[in-house]
């Protein structure tokens, strides 16, 4: 077959070549619709990135996507059907996320098995698995330098037990997400080797040069990501080569100018998706395409092989969402979010406002972000969260900063103090990442009750903890916690006796399983107790309120610097319906005077409490007090 101009016609007459006798006429007919449907927008994404000249590949993507269709499990093309009849079946206010790494969590997939009771308890729809694929075992980057995408990590169990666990969970109703990491692979796959050993096959996966002519231009305009690790963006090889690493030495870059690399990496998504996977997470996206005198970041063609993989999900995994991971300025994390390229998003931004407003007090950045920022389109969702598995840094525009007379570099050398216990009165209990004590520059680590104040055994510190929880369960979207943070799990400080991670404090917050913890969640008296009953009445109210739903979000303005406000119209049994939420960050009790709230009801229902109050006279909110009205 000529890989010259290929009509959408002519590789349709291909397709029959891949149908097995076994292919019920319905579901063949199936795929045929989709690709009649889909395939025009993936054949105009191939030719704005490749070219028409590359036709020869799509058609060898074409007849992948129908290879998988046919490999794919009955129950899960039955929910493809049930969820194109409710596509937005993520925007429910039902919805309520969890992440953990399997082993540091329950030691296996079969350990995982066996927690699905809690997970129910806790109201678990999403839970997000921390990645668990075959990784060098001293060179993994805690999982993100992927050997093989079709072997799960031995001593956590096989691909086989992953296929029963994604069964078992979907039967609770409990979606299952991974991360799908393609912007890189570990030096170890065997793409890897065969690419550095001059297979032809594979010479154009990565970004092989060799000498330093075209590494020395590109690193002119292009950032370094970790120069703990390494300087620049490439590593030599024994030969006298250089690979492109943006990451560690040990994670290279692909090559997506090659069609063949999108191809093979298509093939690894649609394999993932049919061993029932929901959500993957699409890593890194901001770097898969390199452009000699750019930044090699958030390029246009970034987005177009987004897109491009999406198209194909489309017609062999029509359900298989996407989940971006752009930790930019915020500008460019919501050019990510689309129905037509990563219909999810997590929301770096939200997050790193509600520490600051913690620390300051005040809530201004975080009121300015929710007015300005917050919107994003029909059909997507952001993945609203405290803390992740990650450094928290401070991603918050200098611009929008300095609209509020906030200088950004000096606010974020505050924060860092604040936040590693270098700052008068500190509650926190972080730890730097990347510390630069020169300049100040740093990111931070730790535990949800360690950063905000359970460590050093401040009074306040339950409170905090669930006020920031409740801003990511009523700001719309997914809620998602780090599992342990909601028995306030505290800073794991063991790592340092483990040469592989003691240069890596992230691995302060992603303590083991805290069993004590999670034993004393049913005694209130308890801090783990308090936290668990505060946040399970936070989830279960929640779970209540159709005006959840969705993402629309009103702003409020509180007049008060320490109080944050907004609005979260929906539908009540098929009425028009408002909860108001308000939130105080001080440590103080603060007043809502009637003025600001004369456009309200002389009363309304806080949801949390499920009492009617007086609201005409003006409000007092206790010190890190929550209100959920419902007006």
């Amino acid at each position: 077959m000529s890989s010259s101009h290929l009509p959408q016609d002519r590789i349709r007459a291909e397709l029959p070549s891949v149908r097995r006798p076994t292919t019920s006429d319905a579901d063949w007919q199936s795929f045929l619709t989709r690709f009649d449907t889909e395939f025009p927008r993936l054949q105009a994404l191939f030719h704005r990135i490749y070219g028409p000249e590359a036709d020869g590949e799509l058609l060898q993507v074409a007849l992948d996507a129908a290879a998988s269709w046919q490999d794919r499990p009955a129950d899960l093309k039955a929910l493809d059907a049930s969820r194109a009849m409710a596509p937005d079946w993520f925007s429910s206010h039902r919805m309520l996320g969890g992440v953990c790494y399997v082993d540091l969590y329950a030691g296996d997939l079969a350990g995982l098995r066996a927690r699905i009771p809690y997970f129910r308890e806790l109201g678990l729809t999403y839970l997000h698995l921390m990645p668990l694929f075959r990784a060098p075992e001293e060179n993994s980057d805690g999982g993100y330098a992927v050997s093989s995408y079709r072997d799960v990590d031995p001593s956590l169990g096989t691909m086989e037990d992953l296929a029963d666990l994604a069964r078992e969970l979907r039967e609770d109703g409990i979606a299952l997400v991974v991360d799908f990491i393609f912007n890189h692979t570990s030096d170890e796959h065997e793409r890897a080797r065969r690419a550095v050993a001059g297979d032809p096959e594979f010479a154009d996966f990565y970004l092989i040069y060799p000498d330093r002519q075209l590494p020395d231009a590109y690193e002119r305009t292009v950032r370094e990501i970790f120069p703990d690790d390494h300087p620049g963006s490439f590593v030599p090889l024994e030969d006298g080569r250089w690979v492109w690493a943006t990451f560690h030495s040990f994670q290279w870059d692909l090559n997506y100018r090659n069609p063949r690399v999108f191809r093979a990496m298509a093939g690894e998504m649609l394999y993932l998706a049919n061993q029932g996977v929901d959500i993957i997470r699409m890593d890194a996206v901001a770097f898969i395409w390199k452009q000699l005198g750019t930044a090699c970041e958030s390029l246009p063609e970034a987005h177009l092989l987004l897109q491009a993989f999406n198209a194909v999900c489309r017609l062999a995994a029509p359900s298989l969402l996407f989940k971006s991971e752009a930790i930019v300025h915020p500008d460019e994390v919501v050019q990510y979010i689309d129905r037509g390229e990563c219909q999810l998003s997590y929301n770096p931004l939200q997050m790193a406002l509600i520490w600051n407003s913690l620390a300051t007090r005040e809530v201004s950045l975080l009121a300015q972000a929710l007015e300005r920022r917050h919107d994003i389109p029909e059909g997507t969702a952001w993945v609203n969260y405290v803390r992740s598995h990650d450094d928290i840094g401070w991603t918050f525009s200098d611009e929008d900063a300095a609209e509020l007379g906030i200088n950004g570099h000096d606010h974020r050398r505050f924060l860092n103090a604040f936040y590693v216990d270098r700052f008068p009165d500190s509650f926190a209990r972080g730890v730097p990442f990347q510390d630069n004590p020169r300049t100040g520059d740093c990111r931070i680590s730790g535990t949800t009750a360690s950063l905000a104040g359970l460590e050093a055994h401040d009074d306040a510190a339950v409170a905090r903890i669930l006020l920031a929880h409740s801003i990511i369960l009523s700001t719309g979207g997914i809620p998602l916690l780090y599992l342990g943070d909601e028995v306030g799990q505290l800073n794991d400080y063991t790592y340092l006796e483990d040469p592989a991670k003691a240069g890596d404090s992230r691995w302060v917050g992603r303590p083991a399983y805290p069993a004590d913890h999670y034993s004393a969640r049913t005694d209130p008296t308890t801090d783990p107790g308090a936290v668990f009953a505060g946040l399970t009445r936070l989830i279960g109210v929640r779970r209540q309120t159709p005006e959840f739903a969705g993402g629309r979000l009103v702003p409020f303005h509180t007049n008060n610097p320490h109080v944050l406000g907004y609005q979260r119209p929906g539908l009540l049994d098929g009425e028009e319906s408002t909860v108001v939420v308000f939130a105080n960050f001080a440590e103080t009790p603060q007043d809502l005077d009637a003025r600001t709230l004369s456009g309200l009801p002389e009363r309304a229902v806080d949801l949390i409490i499920g009492e009617s109050e007086l609201l005409r006279p003006g409000i007092t909110l206790e010190p890190l007090g929550i209100r959920w009205y419902r007006i």
